[in-house]
């Protein structure tokens, strides 16, 4: 990695370019996507790569600006761990553990695909929400606690899942993000368990 620059920008950085170029020339779009097919033939790559491509400019933009505020306030956990590799580690593997789910349940679906960083970056989400439970999400400039935001969304998600709402959307991988996104600090660090519970009770409301 490049000294100096925090791994969210560069990841954001190779996001960016790799969507670019997936726009540009579809054979690397076709290569990077994850697609079951190609999956059962040994390009097991596809749990990862898809994670860098996106479908548009829109789907781009939300993600990547959802990870540049929520990855910069935790990456600072991540640098005691693997030589200071562990946010990018930590932010890969998100990306992979997120698809697993979708895999399982299409996986006799030989034309099922799938892209974008949803998965990995509501694990980012998820786990700034284990540091500041309370801390404000703007949406449409309405501050909204992170921790209601965050119970709220995984119950749209459960709800899309078994209602078939909005099936061009990977809710399982938004929900395996973010379950991930929670754990994996606290795997690193149990005491961080007993840290969000006292910030959870030290609600602002009370």
């Amino acid at each position: 990695m490049i000294p100096g620059i925090p791994h969210t920008i560069l990841i954001i950085i190779i996001t960016i370019l790799t969507s670019l170029a997936a726009w540009q020339h579809r054979n690397i779009m076709n290569r990077l996507i994850f697609n079951i097919s190609a999956i059962k033939h040994g390009q097991y790559d596809r749990f990862l790569t898809h994670g860098f491509i996106h479908n548009d400019g829109i789907h781009l933009f939300f993600n990547m600006f959802t990870l540049y505020f929520f990855g910069r306030s935790i990456e600072w956990f991540f640098r005691d761990y693997l030589n200071g590799m562990g946010f990018v580690l930590f932010y890969c593997s998100a990306v992979i553990i997120a698809a697993i789910p979708s895999y399982l349940q299409n996986r006799h679906l030989n034309s099922y695909r799938s892209l974008g960083a949803s998965g990995a970056v509501n694990a980012v989400l998820f786990s700034s929400i284990l540091f500041n439970p309370w801390g404000m999400i703007y949406i449409y400039f309405i501050p909204i606690p992170a921790i209601l935001f965050g119970t709220i969304y995984l119950c749209y998600s459960m709800y899309a899942i078994r209602s078939g709402h909005s099936p061009l959307i990977d809710h399982r991988a938004h929900i395996a993000g973010a379950v991930y996104g929670f754990l994996f600090p606290l795997l690193l660090e149990p005491g961080l368990g007993s840290a969000f519970f006292y910030k959870f009770l030290a609600t602002p409301f009370s």
